[in-house]
């Protein structure tokens, strides 16, 4: 087992990395930005190194200084969490380079998958459904309209090394497209240095589903059920939960064995995603495969009773899965909720600030995942999540109770959030009912 990793991370996700290794007994390195100096991660963690300036480019996104902290400090591993470098094959590459364990796939892998384009390709090739759209991989506008003219319009625009909803647009006319397709493009390569992207056939409000898998380095793949993330807005989820109420035992077994597949068919290990569109007619379609940890896995941990986080660890050491299909066992249901530092009531505008009030909420089966702490300055620099709710119960109407109670239960003072936003949805008769698709919220704006 490694002695020490480095986290090439911030906020609620290097601090879950950080907790994972204490309780394994692996000492932990953070790394930070200058505006970060004083950032919860930085305190948990055994040592922390700063690695830039606050723009990501420079900092979370810098290879050279992120590689050159890591051997500084004799760190055998980095753990990239989830955005930034996490599905960057380049930085892959020079960890493999440097005799450093990259706490995922392969750089290989990350080509085959976690680049969207490429990863199209590949269940193309092995008879998985996928979404219509461009075969390859689109690099400037007029490659992109040509293309789109053949797919016929709604287009979805997404960035090939993209997550989080970032370097995603629709265009509905080919009028439109060329100026979504730059805004798109501009927005890859800010958030994840390469403006790489593909199009796909816009599907009018399916369900959003996606399979967790994980998969050791000799050959064994497991499926930990599925997570239901139709609440988005502008492409970025806000709710999460598992299982999903839309699909039957039958369903859930198939789209199952096609994300285990799909793991087996490239050799996959470590934890990963596959995500499908799910149309009313319950038809699925493949659309992406995310090769990280996700910002939702705690729904899964909750209903499974497994840990991804020390898992990928595991995997990464050369250990086997030590648990096989039949073993795995969903019991109750879970649900997330992101809370976000910005503005409902006008259009959402990110609010950094800071905290000068902080209460989080507790009992049984309630989980907080934060960076949060009373007097911390929220920078603007980042991504406005800044906390996870997370609750189980033995049913989805329980979990729902103890989400309502549990989200009225916070306190945040300092700055605007959603959560107010968040309670609405909860409490709308769609949600109660379950009948959710990724258009629900802007319907209900």
């Amino acid at each position: 087992m490694f002695k020490k990793i480095l986290i090439a991370n911030r906020g609620e996700i290097a601090v879950r990395i950080i907790r994972a290794c204490r309780e394994m007994g692996i000492e932990t390195v953070a790394v930070y930005s200058t505006i970060d100096k004083d950032a919860i991660h930085t305190k948990l963690a055994d040592e922390a190194v700063c690695i830039g300036p606050a723009p990501s480019k420079d900092s979370y996104l810098n290879m050279e200084q992120i590689i050159s902290a890591t051997l500084a400090t004799g760190a055998e591993a980095i753990h990239p969490g989830f955005g930034f470098l996490s599905e960057n094959s380049k930085f892959v590459k020079m960890c493999e380079k440097c005799n450093i364990n990259f706490i995922g796939p392969s750089a290989e892998l990350i080509d085959k998958m976690g680049n969207k384009s490429e990863a199209r390709v590949t269940m193309m090739k092995v008879g998985i459904p996928v979404t219509p759209g461009s075969k390859e991989a689109v690099y400037d506008v007029d490659r992109g309209l040509e293309l789109a003219r053949k797919i016929g319009y709604p287009i979805m625009i997404k960035a090939s090394a993209g997550g989080g909803g970032k370097g995603m647009r629709v265009a509905r006319t080919e009028e439109e497209f060329s100026s979504q397709f730059n805004t798109a493009k501009k927005e890859a390569e800010n958030a994840f240095s390469d403006g790489t992207m593909y199009l796909e056939k816009y599907m009018e409000n399916p369900r959003h589903i996606e399979v967790q898998i994980l998969a050791d380095k000799y050959g064994n793949v497991v499926h930990l059920g599925e997570r239901d993330c139709s609440i988005q807005r502008r492409h970025q989820k806000l709710i999460e939960e598992s299982p999903s109420i839309a699909i039957s035992e039958e369903l859930r077994q198939k789209m199952g064995e096609i994300a285990v597949r799909a793991a087996r068919e490239v050799g996959y290990y470590n934890a990963g995603t596959i995500e499908f569109l799910l149309d009313k007619n319950k038809n699925f379609y493949f659309m992406e495969m995310n090769t990280r940890i996700q910002v939702e896995h705690p729904v899964t941990e909750m209903v499974t009773g497994i840990d991804l986080i020390k898992e990928q660890i595991k995997i990464a050491a050369g250990y086997r899965l030590s648990y096989k299909q039949e073993d795995i066992k969903i019991n109750g249901h879970a649900i997330e909720c992101r809370i976000n530092a910005e503005d409902p009531e006008h259009h959402f505008m990110p609010s950094p600030g800071m905290i000068k009030t902080l209460h989080f909420p507790g009992g049984k089966g309630v989980r907080v995942e934060s960076a949060l702490y009373s007097n911390y300055e929220i920078p603007p620099q980042y991504d406005s999540m800044i906390l996870k709710l997370i609750v189980h119960d033995d049913t989805r109407e329980l979990a729902i109770s103890k989400l309502r109670s549990a989200l009225g239960e916070v306190i945040i003072e300092g700055v605007k959030t959603n959560l107010d936003f968040q309670y609405e949805l909860i409490n709308h008769p769609e949600f109660e009912n379950g009948e959710i698709d990724t258009g629900f919220v802007e319907r209900i704006l």
